[in-house]
């Protein structure tokens, strides 16, 4: 007999092959694509095959797609999410990390047509709140029980705003799985663990490739937990196939690039004598029409709002055509955002991030379409009271993410592997300031001033900051709750908006205090 473990995971609500830079933009991922691929492996099965599906999480939240869904105030519309995966036919799901972003009401509403469970062994409160089903299920099909173990990462209250996460506590992924697997597997013939998590080192050689603070425990996991027969994972972002440690692992992407395919053999005594693991492209695949039926006129709906008007800008322009110079010099648009962020706090210091080299910024006519290309985090904002020290730190962690190679700026590897984080940079405006690279990292910032006078480790200073960095996300641990003073519980893309309905016309401007030599 042989299973089929198929997975999906981080599709972050890319269901259309597009990334709505453009209305007729096409691009080679989306769960329609990868929905084809699965109905194709499960109706293919041969009388000797089984064939299970888990949806790994981080599902309902990111495209322009989910922006627009969450934002409707109808609980219907929400759960167009559970619609299409319980069509599709997952077996089971798990919650990632960014579905908590909307809160838990959220998560039941957009959950709430489902047809399989939501698994979260780790999640204490997650039954209570009734956004976890159970910690496992048991599946038994052509005689063999299949014993599926969910579990997320535990990281998820150093990123996400307590409200949206009350009642809930988060465990460690490895020591439940220490205490779940054993009794899995007198259970059921296999056990596979399904967790919205990576992995902290080199699957290979065990070298770590990021601090080891509990967010991804997949590699401990593999060394420390006896009896796993598969291993679905994703959080990183990253596509992963292989066997490890005798475990056979996926992790498919995001956006539905892939789809991870794990394939035990099993004997006539139920034992597995065979194993391997492998990534499904999903490029090449049509679009499953039951899905498109489903999701077509909310499609549309999406389309016509992306394309609503919201305002103008003059002067320096707001596009980004390099991003890497406009984190060198600053940029019209980075310094936009922030003032956006400080007319909505009243702070007179706000740092925000380029996420990604594929924001373009705003151009003379401004869309929604364009702000939520360029800032689709659903992240509210914080203000901080910290040191004159704080920032200091604050500053060096993000002059770290520049390295000199042969005489040219680049960007330092722990920012780039294992998994890509250019989103852990950030740009600050309301202080003059200047990176030193011919310095060591830990000694880069000189010359920072705030009103024209030397900052002073004693001195106290309030700083607008998105609640993932406000929590200590990114390895910024000198930011936490401990020093929120006020917060503004409206996301950023929303700010922006409102700013020009107040605005009809912004002017960009060239920021001049941020100086990089080397």
């Amino acid at each position: 007999m042989k299973i089929k473990i198929i997975s999906t995971s981080d599709v972050h609500g890319y269901i259309y092959p597009t990334n709505y830079s453009t209305a007729n933009d096409v691009k080679p991922y989306g769960m329609l694509k990868a929905a084809t691929i699965i109905h194709d492996i499960k109706h293919q099965a041969t009388d000797d095959e089984i064939v299970i599906d888990v949806e790994n999480g981080d599902w309902i939240q990111g495209s322009s797609f989910a922006n627009y869904i969450a934002r409707q105030k109808a609980d219907n519309k929400h759960a167009i999410f559970s619609e299409i995966t319980s069509l599709i036919g997952y077996d089971a799901s798990i919650l990632g990390n960014h579905e908590f972003n909307y809160g838990l009401d959220y998560i039941r509403t957009s959950e709430s047509k489902r047809k399989y469970p939501i698994l979260g062994a780790n999640i204490d409160g997650g039954i209570k709140q009734k956004i976890v089903d159970q910690p496992y299920v048991i599946l038994e099909q052509k005689g063999i029980k299949i014993a599926i173990l969910g579990l997320t990462t535990q990281y998820i209250p150093n990123w996400e705003k307590p409200k949206n996460i009350e009642g809930l506590k988060f465990n460690s992924a490895v020591e439940v799985a220490k205490k779940y697997v054993p009794k899995l597997k007198k259970l059921a013939d296999v056990v596979v663990v399904a967790y919205h998590g990576g992995f902290e080192a080199d699957l290979s050689t065990g070298a770590p490739t990021e601090a080891m603070t509990g967010e991804n425990e997949g590699y401990q996991m593999l060394k420390e937990v006896e009896g796993i027969d598969a291993l679905i994972t994703g959080h990183q972002h990253r596509e992963i196939a292989g066997v490890y440690h005798d475990v056979p692992v996926t992790q498919p992407g995001e956006k539905g690039v892939a789809i991870g395919e794990i394939e035990l053999t099993l004997n006539d005594d139920k034992k597995v004598i065979q194993k391997n693991a492998k990534l499904i492209p999903t490029a090449g695949a049509r679009l499953f029409q039951p899905v498109r039926y489903l999701t077509a006129k909310t499609e549309t709906e999406v389309q016509q709002w992306l394309d609503s008007p919201v305002g103008r800008v003059t002067g320096a322009s707001l596009m980004i055509d390099d991003p890497m110079l406009a984190r060198i010099k600053g940029h019209p648009y980075l310094d936009f955002i922030n003032k956006v962020e400080m007319a909505a706090t009243g702070s007179d210091i706000a740092a925000t991030a380029l996420f990604n080299d594929e924001v373009r910024g705003l151009g003379t006519h401004v869309t929604i379409r364009q702000i939520l290309n360029s800032y689709g985090y659903p992240n509210t904002l914080v203000v901080e009271r910290i040191t004159g020290a704080d920032l200091k730190l604050a500053l060096e962690k993000s002059a770290s993410f520049f390295a000199v190679n042969n005489g040219r700026i680049d960007i330092s590897d722990p920012f780039k592997f294992p998994k890509v984080q250019y989103y852990n940079y950030d740009y600050y405006s309301g202080i003059e300031y200047e990176f030193d690279l011919r310095q060591p990292i830990g000694s880069r910032v000189v010359n920072l001033k705030y009103h024209n006078k030397p900052v002073e480790n004693d001195q106290s200073l309030n700083v607008t900051l998105n609640q993932y960095r406000g929590n200590g996300g990114g390895g910024y641990e000198m930011f936490s709750n401990a020093k929120i003073i006020k917060e503004i519980n409206v996301d950023v893309a929303e700010l922006i908006m409102k700013y020009f309905e107040e605005h009809q016309q912004v002017k960009g401007v060239q920021p001049q205090n941020l100086n990089v030599v080397y």
